[in-house]
């Protein structure tokens, strides 16, 4: 055997690292300690290394982790030096919503320009499977289409791999048949409900991406890829509910229903905001069904019907063992002025609000409680002013409460939470979350556990929002006095839920109106 030649030699192959990009996104989250577990040595590109890390695979001994971003070709060629296969996981639909398109566009020339620079010998790619000439062609496909064809003019071999709906938990197709389903008994179904589509488990995509590695006769290929069933919307209602042990529900067809109303819809009854479900439903309008199945001779396995695979999504979420999730994507970012030691924030003002409360107990014993902020749990105070909020949030276009979080007892860097998301972490002192909510202007809630002598200590919470111009200041101080009301009794709860006792009842520390970055100790 020559191992030179990249194919022959098992064991050279798998020497070579392999990048994997969009890390932390649904699909390639779960790849990665696939990848880790044949053997192989891989690099994983995310634009959050704190991100990456908080995975369960970010520790593991054969992984790099190197932040990198696709819209920047510095970045992208030191993620792409010394890789032999890339996989090409990312999609700007979430991050760029509305302009996605462009940004796709722009990405994969990068990565074009970037794997022939650095000499990569293979991208593998997972786009979406429908017919590109069909009168109700959505943008979303258009631009997966337009990605790959991008891919392939490049001089790297290109794979590209062609899939419908994707079954698993945690998915964003799944999660809103799951929605629909469980929530609504009587449901109203447009025209669409009736193409047929051949959906895939997460499972046997996994499995073709690892083969298409180690398969060298899929290289400068296209490929579709589905599951053994192909069914209608309509199917998957009937297979879900009956699945799940639910009635059967009430279908009442309409003649027509727009895919702009349809996301309407899905934004109000599930977790999947309306700039996301748009796309998605809009690709719903065409059949989405394998018109070749060539790749199951050259990478075979057992193929997941779709009855089996809702039943293993539904256990993994009921067991909340959800690896990867629609809403793991996305960046994370760290508003600039948080960074104390800068010079006041462009003159803008900084408006503060905190509240301290001395504790009878140990800070672990706090933060059982604290790690498990809302969800199903809430907040521990004054929760029907919080779903009061989330409710207007969904009226606003955000997310509002119905995103929940992955685990209810889990917490890591990057995870959604309601509408926050976990942007640093420091297990059992401090949990900092960034709002993703709609507002004017940007907001950071940051909850702070301070050890003293004599097993007390001294529990914070404290709120940080830099308003846009004059509305952000009236909304400030328009919920300053709930603000004010809600901590008190999330302090006062989260003590309770953790079975400790107050020392003292929650008093104020903060300033209204700060134009510094300061930290919670002045």
């Amino acid at each position: 055997m020559n191992p030179t030649n990249g194919f022959d030699d098992d064991r050279f192959q798998k020497q070579k690292l392999v990048l994997v990009t969009g890390a932390t996104g649904y699909v390639a989250g779960r790849l990665v300690p696939l990848l880790l577990e044949s053997g192989y040595r891989v690099r994983t590109m995310g634009r959050s290394i704190e991100k990456m890390a908080g995975r369960s695979w970010g520790c593991h001994s054969s992984v790099e982790l190197v932040k990198g971003d696709i819209m920047d070709i510095a970045s992208l060629n030191r993620a792409v030096k010394g890789c032999g296969t890339v996989y090409y996981l990312v999609h700007s639909m979430i991050s760029q919503k509305g302009k996605y398109r462009h940004a796709d566009r722009t990405g994969a020339r990068n990565m074009v320009r970037a794997a022939a620079d650095q000499g990569a010998d293979h991208i593998i790619y997972l786009g979406g499977l429908g017919d590109i000439t069909h009168n109700n062609i959505s943008k979303h496909l258009l631009s997966r289409n337009e990605v790959a064809q991008i891919l392939k003019q490049g001089p790297v071999p290109v794979t590209v791999l062609r899939a419908a709906m994707i079954l698993g938990s945690g998915s964003a197709s799944f999660e809103i048949l799951r929605y629909l389903a469980e929530r609504l008994p009587v449901m109203i179904t447009p025209k669409w409900v009736r193409m047929p589509t051949q959906p895939i488990a997460i499972t046997n995509v996994l499995g073709y991406l690892k083969g298409c590695l180690e398969h060298p006769e899929t290289r400068g290929k296209t490929f579709d890829i589905g599951g053994p069933d192909v069914v209608t919307y309509r199917d998957l209602f009937w297979i879900f509910r009956e699945v799940a042990g639910l009635p059967k529900p009430v279908m009442i067809a309409v003649p027509v229903l727009t895919p702009k109303l349809s996301s309407l819809w899905i934004h109000l009854v599930t977790p999947v905001p309306a700039a996301i479900a748009q796309p998605l439903t809009e690709g719903l309008s065409l059949p989405t069904v394998c018109t070749e199945t060539s790749i199951r001779k050259i990478i075979p396995q057992d193929l997941i019907d779709c009855r089996e695979a809702i039943r293993r999504a539904l256990d993994r979420v009921r067991r909340e063992q959800v690896d990867t999730c629609w809403t793991d994507a996305g960046a994370m970012i760290y508003p600039e002025w948080t960074h104390c030691g800068d010079s006041d924030y462009s003159g803008g003002t900084l408006l503060e609000c905190g509240y301290r409360a001395r504790v009878n107990g140990t800070a672990r014993s706090l933060w059982s409680a604290i790690v498990r902020l809302g969800g199903r749990t809430g907040y521990y105070g004054a929760d029907i002013l919080w779903q009061i909020r989330g409710f207007f949030d969904v009226l606003a276009g955000g997310v509002g409460l119905n995103r929940g979080r992955r685990s209810k007892e889990h917490l890591q860097v990057g995870d959604a939470l309601d509408f926050w998301r976990v942007l640093e972490l420091d297990t059992p002192l401090k949990l900092l979350l960034v709002a993703e909510m709609k507002t004017p202007g940007e907001a950071l809630l940051e909850i702070r556990v301070d050890p003293l002598d004599g097993h007390q200590c001294d529990l914070t919470l404290f709120s940080r929002f830099l308003p846009k111009g004059l509305p952000g200041i009236l909304y400030w101080y328009g919920l300053y006095p709930f603000h004010q009301y809600v901590f008190v009794h999330m302090l006062k709860g989260i003590v309770k839920a953790a079975g400790l006792e107050l020392l003292s009842s929650p008093k104020r520390f903060t300033p209204k109106i700060n134009r510094s970055c300061k930290t919670i100790d002045q």
